[in-house]
């Protein structure tokens, strides 16, 4: 290549290579993988939940006619107490109710400090899933329910949150309003 720099530009080559400039920095060593870093781990206690683990017990996960009355810490099935959770994608509202759904504990991301678009995060969901089940500790409730409604970015979160704050879970019903023939959409826009 320098000979054909220099039979264009009729130089000597010495001159020709204090013209070539590079920004790029020379390698003097080789690549050690070892500075990668390490994958992250996430935060202490990020994967206690494990939904899978449900799945994996001999227990029947579906219901039959005698879990109504099976025991859960000395409680019937059908008197544990429900938490509702609704999710949306800008807020997650947690409602603690007992079997007959009067209301005990009432938490939103609003409530915990989150404002405007960091309602409806994920992070939220968890932090105010760990408070309403601190209250709930506080109040002697130890087994729940938890009934999720709609879809947002803080549906698991919230299950996960629930479970680190102290809670057993004893079952999680998605109850996600489905409509099979919904009103007419709005007419697409032209741009």
């Amino acid at each position: 290549m320098l000979s054909a720099i220099r039979n264009t530009l009729r130089v000597p080559v010495a001159n020709v290579a204090r013209l070539i400039q590079t920004s790029a920095p020379v390698a003097t060593e080789r690549f050690d993988h070892k500075r990668i870093p390490a994958d992250d781990e996430g935060v202490q206690g990020e994967k206690i939940v494990d939904l899978d683990a449900v799945l994996k017990a001999k227990q029947n996960i579906y219901p039959t006619l005698e879990s109504d009355y099976q025991l859960y810490d000395g409680i019937p099935y059908k008197d544990l107490p429900i938490c509702n959770v609704r999710v949306s994608h800008n807020n997650t509202i947690f409602t603690m109710t007992d079997s007959a759904g009067k209301v005990k504990v009432i938490r939103s991301c609003g409530m915990e400090g989150f404002k405007n678009t960091k309602k409806g995060t994920n992070i939220a969901a968890q932090t105010t899933a760990i408070s309403i089940a601190t209250k709930a500790i506080d109040r002697g409730i130890k087994s729940i329910r938890v009934r999720v409604q709609g879809l947002g970015p803080g549906r698991l979160s919230a299950v996960k949150g629930l479970q680190m704050g102290g809670l057993q879970i004893v079952s999680i019903t998605d109850n996600t309003h489905v409509s099979w023939n919904p009103p007419r959409p709005r007419k697409a826009r032209r741009l």
